[in-house]
């Protein structure tokens, strides 16, 4: 059990770290902490997510939980029958990108308000641990199917704006991205890869992040014909986009592209970009009207600040896209709509809507192993004065031509560096300057 209840999910091996038994455990402590009276339980296509479910419902209906079973769906739908249906609360079963024996709990509160290690996962394992659940319910939840697809699938295609038709290839990498994308059924002509759900992943990981994921798709743009590609993470919750080059477009891109999209529709909103992004994310956003904001990395986060300014849209670098009209949480589908809105609503193609954002030059994330974090920030800040300094997530500083941040990890003894610079020369000069400072001793 050590190591599974992590600071935004729970996640470990199914049979060794991750059992039957424990799932049914979790569910118990799930009803006791939060004292849900409905639950809508999602889980994605591993050939475990099943005994889990049935495990896990066994736990919440033995306090008295009204499990809601929404079968096989995507995670971004999981948050949608949350809110549609006035749940309490919320379960998606999955380990998203990891391997085929991962498997995981992805838990939210009423409204798909996030539940993490310090807002609710060290309680529930520690109820887990001691076994300290309320007494059971003397008449049992009951436990009811509702299939949640079409309802969201028309939620998403009220928002397409498609002037032409658009011809798009998708990997769904044989995971939940297959129905996360029927809300794209008819709206534009989708070229599907690897589209049976497989939860072994037997063509290659569901993990957009990595490079080598991407090689099919890019193959098949390459070929010609397409306007642009996606490929979904296992549990839909991520997306990576390419242009009809075959070209990966960073994440970071992709937020200044959909907020282009959700100005058109929404002037002067509040829109969040993760404090990892380009300098041209905030300025795109300030030329089509929005309202930039920096947000702090991850999920719970994120989610948080949104609710707190009412923005209408943030994204991610590591490919998740937030929608206020989905409960403040990813919407995987809603994404591809956006680009696709402003694709086929342009006379060029999306690499070329995509140059002028190139602004500048970044180093990337990269990562270094250290034993002490604040020695590494008070070396920083000692030799970097005169800057703008912004602690929301770590140590930024900026300055009139480059900038960076460098964040510790949560669970590695390392701390990560991006930086940006208006030259290639001085980006890298400036990162083996800040480098050899991290690396110091």
């Amino acid at each position: 059990m050590a190591g599974i209840f992590k600071a935004y999910d729970i996640r470990g091996i199914y049979g060794e770290a991750l059992t039957e038994d424990l799932a049914f455990r979790i569910g118990r402590a799930f009803a006791t902490f939060l004292d849900c009276r409905r639950v809508v339980v999602g889980r994605d296509m591993r050939p475990h997510s099943q005994p889990l479910f049935d495990a896990l419902a066994r736990g919440l209906t033995r306090q008295g939980a009204d499990v809601i079973d929404l079968g096989l769906c995507s995670t971004p739908m999981s948050y949608f029958a949350n809110g549609r249906l006035k749940a309490d609360a919320g379960i998606m079963i999955t380990a998203s990108h990891n391997p085929g024996p991962w498997n995981g709990f992805k838990m939210c509160r009423r409204d798909a308000v996030p539940i993490s290690g310090a807002t609710g996962i060290a309680d529930i394992e520690r109820i887990v641990n001691e076994r300290a659940f309320a007494p059971a319910a003397s008449s049992p939840g009951t436990l009811t199917l509702h299939a949640i697809a079409e309802e969201y699938a028309s939620f998403v295609r009220s928002f397409a704006r498609l002037p032409r038709r658009l011809r798009v290839a998708v990997d769904y990498a044989n995971g939940m991205g297959i129905v996360e994308g029927r809300a794209l059924d008819g709206l534009m002509d989708v070229d599907p890869m690897f589209d049976t759900l497989d939860g072994t992943f037997p063509n290659h990981e569901a993990n957009p992040l990595d490079a080598e994921t991407l090689d099919a798709i890019r193959h098949r743009l390459r070929g010609g014909g397409y306007d642009f590609g996606v490929a979904f993470d296992g549990d839909a919750d991520r997306a990576g986009f390419l242009d009809e080059k075959g070209d990966v477009i960073p994440m970071d891109m992709v937020t200044a592209l959909v907020a282009r999209s959700m100005l058109q529709r929404m002037p002067g909103a509040a829109i969040y970009y993760d404090l990892r992004s380009s300098w041209a994310v905030k300025e795109v956003i300030l030329e089509n009207g929005g309202r930039p904001m920096m947000s702090r990395v991850g999920h719970a986060f994120i989610k948080q600040q949104m609710r707190e300014a009412d923005a209408v849209f943030a994204g991610e670098l590591s490919g998740h896209y937030y929608f206020r009209e989905n409960c403040y949480t990813e919407s995987s589908s809603l994404a591809v709509l956006n680009v696709a809105n402003l694709v086929a609503a342009s006379n060029v193609p999306l690499s070329e809507m995509i140059r002028p954002m190139r602004r500048y030059f970044a180093s990337g994330e990269i990562n270094s192993k250290v034993a002490d974090t604040a020695a590494v920030f008070d070396r920083l800040l000692q030799a970097f004065p005169g800057g703008n300094v912004i602690r929301l997530d770590g140590l930024s500083i900026e300055f009139k031509d480059w900038w960076f941040n460098v964040r510790a990890s949560n669970t590695e003894p390392l701390v990560r560096l991006n930086l940006e610079a208006k030259t290639n020369d001085l980006m890298e000069r400036r990162r083996d300057e800040i480098l050899a400072l991290i690396r110091k001793g």
